[in-house]
């Protein structure tokens, strides 16, 4: 099946099984590899894209239902969000090992953009299902804390 894209701002022509998962065009057919596998089920959310403006898992979003849409990956994100993150990140040494944080930028950029100052909880909720295996989770809060700082300024 062959699906009309737009990829970090470029058309793109998938031909590929209507139920592959995005994640996986993403990664072996167009060989952008930012956008990491780790659970495969939706719930670590290592492969978290922007389908549209909004964060979804690419391994639980399918080929065939991305027809027509804007798909924004880790290499292209560049909003104001995704820009003040990755400063705070270096600032802050956000990363330990690194395999979740792209998921965890994604993200956290879709935070900022609905909730400009994010209180703790908020954060907590809206990041419940990334998963750091370095459990640097202190470090990513306070990392969206001086993010949207930066936004504010």
């Amino acid at each position: 099946m062959t699906i009309q894209v737009t990829i970090n701002g470029e058309a793109r022509t998938l031909d590929a099984s209507p139920d592959m998962p995005l994640l996986w065009a993403l990664r072996d057919e167009l060989k952008m590899t930012g956008t990491k596998f780790g659970c495969g089920v939706g719930l670590c959310g290592a492969c978290t894209v922007h389908l549209n403006g909004s964060a979804v898992r690419s391994c639980q979003t399918y080929v065939g239902d991305v027809e027509g849409a804007e798909i924004t990956t880790i290499e292209a994100v560049d909003t104001r969000e995704a820009v003040a993150l990755r400063t705070a990140w270096a600032e802050l040494d956000v990363p330990q090992c690194g395999y979740c944080q792209s998921g965890q930028i994604m993200q956290a950029a879709d935070l900022l953009k609905a909730t400009p100052k994010p209180t703790d909880a908020d954060i907590d909720a809206a990041m419940d299902g990334n998963v750091c295996r370095c459990a640097t989770y202190h470090r990513i809060r306070a990392g969206i804390h001086r993010a949207a700082e930066i936004l504010e300024a």
